[in-house]
């Protein structure tokens, strides 16, 4: 697993928290829970592609 994968799901953690709580104290909270989400989708979408990675070079590796 790359360093690099581990800081960008840090950053778009930190981003989706700052602007989750800018819009909560905006008064706008179906739009930060809406915010959080994508984040979160982000987020899956990139570890999904590296588990599929991962399977891929398992199967390599007992030449499944």
């Amino acid at each position: 697993m790359e360093v690099q994968l581990l800081f960008k799901i840090a950053a778009i953690g930190i981003l989706v928290a700052v602007l989750h709580q800018v819009l909560v104290k905006a008064g706008r909270e179906d739009q930060a829970m809406m915010t959080t989400l994508t984040g979160l989708v982000i987020v899956l979408a990139m570890v999904v592609k590296e588990i599929s990675n991962l399977f891929n070079t398992v199967k390599t590796l007992f030449n499944l």
